[in-house]
């Protein structure tokens, strides 16, 4: 009987299958993404993601907590979805505040630089208390903003008036030193003229103008409060002065 060397018998290989490169890679890539997907989520659930800290500095005439509130921000919102633009329209809509500035720090920190409307005028209030009336037209206790040297005082104004407004605005374009004389400012209107209105300085000067016309006729009013005796200044269309002696002595000659 033959015997078979099964050593030099060539024996079957099995071949596995290897998976192919293009499935392995997608896999790591599905993988990597998931991973991604769960760090987001524990990211943004995390303090680390949220507002922590809300700075104002520049605020005299509102508190941290009533700017706060205006702002919107709330101590853990999402810093990333804050908004600056947002956060500055919201602010200036209060009607103090000329402008703010926002600044984020991460982690979580939000800084507001605030400047706000100057002070331009003063009015009593209903129940007779003195008020600041800024440059945007709001009115502020004085005890917030502060007493500002030689401002003049608006009286008989109505609040809806949109010409108190326009007023605040135009004093506000005015340099202190052509303002300065002015004691009171109340309103005049008249038909031809509804935003006339009348004007009493320290120099005891009367005079007679327009909201629209104030910014370019007040160097002429400090003109002639400067070189002439006290009178009644009408600066509309076109100007006059009238000393009061003159005036009295006009009205005994109309009454012989």
């Amino acid at each position: 009987m033959e015997r078979v060397d099964m050593s030099k018998t060539h024996m079957p290989v099995l071949k596995q299958d290897k998976p192919k490169p293009k499935t392995a890679r997608k896999i790591i890539w599905i993988l990597l993404l998931l991973f991604a997907a769960l760090l987001t989520i524990l990211f943004f659930r995390s303090p680390v993601s949220q507002v922590t800290e809300i700075h104002f500095t520049g605020n005299t005439f509102n508190t941290n907590e009533q700017l706060t509130k205006q702002s919107g921000l709330r101590i853990g919102d999402q810093y990333f979805s804050v908004e600056p633009k947002d956060v500055q329209e919201r602010l200036v809509g209060l009607g103090t505040i000329k402008s703010a500035e926002v600044v984020k720090s991460f982690p979580g920190e939000v800084r507001i630089a605030v400047t706000e409307h100057p002070t331009v005028a003063y009015e009593l209030s209903e129940n007779g208390e003195l008020q600041a009336i800024l440059a945007s037209g709001t009115s502020v206790p004085v005890t917030a903003s502060g007493i500002a040297v030689e401002k003049p005082i608006l009286t008989k104004w109505d609040p809806s008036d949109p010409n108190k407004a326009m007023l605040s605005e135009v004093l506000a374009e005015i340099p202190n030193s052509l303002t300065s004389d002015i004691s009171e400012i109340m309103p005049s209107p008249t038909v031809s003229f509804p935003d006339r209105i009348k004007l009493y300085t320290r120099s005891k000067f009367e005079v007679i103008t327009t909201v629209s016309l104030l910014r370019d006729k007040v160097e002429y009013l400090s003109q002639v409060t400067e070189m002439e005796r006290p009178g009644v200044i009408t600066m509309l269309e076109a100007d006059a002065y009238v000393p009061f002696e003159q005036e009295v002595t006009e009205e005994s000659e109309e009454g012989q």
